[in-house]
């Protein structure tokens, strides 16, 4: 689940739709999702939602739209949940404003969950539980009922003696909030 709805107000136009090697931001990490196997991707929008579904044009994935994005990342997160197919075993949930996560990422979580059975696979970047996160089927109804912000992170917490860990360099927690951030992601890939 790639999650995308918000409005990009501290970067004052939509990030999702900005270019960053050869592709914008939204197509970059659906791909990568599809190229890790996820099936079914499915795409939480919100923010110029319409512009956003056809910027996925072509990408083999499942849209949704969430009215209330407004209210935060945890409504998007509840939305993608409810709109999981019924025989899904596990979701990895995924920002799609974090430019350097890879296919071969998303790969690895879900290669700890079938090896371990862990209910939940976190990503460790030198100390700081960032997405991408892969969350078991069990996890659903706690995710889908926590309130205020952080749903996913209260989760991990409360999970966090259950959980599998990948550990990634420090590098490769970065998102695209602001200008300066999608500047230095430009720079970043341009010399890669």
């Amino acid at each position: 689940m790639i999650l995308a709805a918000g409005a990009s107000n501290r970067m004052g136009r939509n990030k999702m739709l900005l270019p960053l090697d050869g592709e914008s931001i939204l197509r970059r990490a659906a791909g990568r999702a599809v190229s890790a196997g996820l099936d079914p991707v499915v795409v939480v929008l919100g923010h110029d939602a319409e512009r956003a579904r056809a910027e996925l044009a072509g990408i083999p994935c499942r849209t949704v739209v969430n009215p209330d994005y407004a209210r935060g990342v945890n409504v998007s997160l509840r939305a993608g949940i409810a709109a999981l197919p019924a025989d899904t075993r596990a979701v990895v949930v995924i920002l799609a404003d974090m430019p350097f996560v890879t296919a071969s990422m998303i790969e690895t979580l879900v290669e700890r969950y079938r090896e371990t059975a862990a209910p939940l696979v976190v990503s460790d970047y030198a100390g700081v539980n960032a997405p991408p996160m892969l969350y078991d089927r069990s996890l659903f109804p706690e995710l889908g009922a926590m309130e205020g912000e952080g749903c996913g992170k209260q989760v991990v917490k409360k999970h966090r003696s259950e959980a599998a860990v990948v550990f990634w360099p420090a590098e490769a927690l970065a998102d695209v909030d602001v200008p300066d951030d999608y500047e230095r992601a430009r720079s970043s890939l341009a010399s890669g």
